[in-house]
């Protein structure tokens, strides 16, 4: 097992962000709306979370994946201890610092990653429910206080309803590429409603799973809904980095509510960039 990247190796806030570009994800985009000081915080957010969902998803055995995901927990409790030793870890330990992070939304991010590594199939309800709070709805409230969004429960509400509604969303979306990892986010209910079996090879390519993302939708469409109820009340530049993020996704979402049958086309940067401009100027003429 190779031991966690140790601080005198790099310096934290280059490494960082090595890891946020080198995901090709368009999450940096959408931050750069934040003052630096906030945009550097929730790049050692994100930093953190792409390296651990990188153990869940990489190639090492079920016993070296639990090794390594411990080790990030070890180093967890380093950074509220103000002692990590890895350049994430500093990174985390400074926005930890600076925005009053709780450590519980951590811990919930590596559980997450530990029911990832273990293999998530055909889940009941309850179980999903638990996944997507811990992978999705734990980082949604770690942003908001990055962002200054926080407002007590009515935060909570919009962080974990939007969280929701994106995860399904990834879900909808990624159904064929999760089965190559041999993962089935569908939950059994649904499964057993549309007579598609519990194996993630055969439901990937059976012909009621067109029906089956139909009746998952449903409840990402509510949660959309249940975060645009949530959302009065927040400063408007505070939540715009979530609405810049919201955008997009529910534009994937509408494109897949269109013909459940046939995947969405991927979409360059700059049209996920449009659909989060659209977003947050809809919120801001409808405040």
């Amino acid at each position: 097992m190779t031991a966690l990247p140790v601080l005198a190796d790099f310096a934290p806030r280059h490494e960082v962000r090595r890891i946020v570009v080198e995901s090709g994800s368009s999450f940096a985009a959408g931050m750069r709306v934040l003052p630096r000081a906030r945009r550097e915080a929730i790049f050692a957010v994100y930093a953190f979370c792409r390296v651990v969902d990188d153990i869940a998803d990489g190639p090492l055995s079920p016993s070296d994946k639990a090794e390594a995901l411990a080790l990030w927990s070890e180093e967890v409790a380093r950074v509220f201890q103000r002692a990590p030793r890895t350049p994430v870890g500093e990174e985390l330990a400074r926005a930890v610092a600076a925005y009053a992070l709780p450590r519980h939304e951590f811990d919930l991010i590596l559980e997450g990653m530990r029911m990832d590594a273990e293999g998530m199939v055909a889940p009941d309800p309850r179980r999903l429910e638990r996944y997507v709070r811990c992978v999705a709805g734990a980082v949604g409230l770690l942003s908001m206080r990055v962002f200054g969004a926080w407002r007590g429960d009515a935060s909570r509400r919009f962080g974990l309803s939007l969280a929701r509604a994106m995860q399904i969303t990834n879900i909808l979306r990624d159904v064929e590429e999760d089965a190559g990892l041999g993962r089935l986010y569908l939950p059994c209910t649904v499964l057993q409603a549309t007579g598609i079996p519990p194996d993630p090879h055969l439901a990937r390519a059976h012909p009621a799973l067109p029906e089956a993302r139909r009746q998952l939708g449903t409840l990402a469409r509510a949660q959309f809904a249940r975060a645009r109820a949530a959302r009065p009340g927040h400063p408007w530049l505070r939540v715009l980095p979530a609405l810049m993020m919201m955008g997009p996704y529910e534009r994937l979402l509408a494109e897949m509510e269109a013909d459940w049958t046939r995947p969405p086309e991927r979409r360059p940067g700059w049209r996920k960039a449009a659909d989060g401009l659209a977003c947050a100027a809809g919120s801001l003429v409808g405040r």
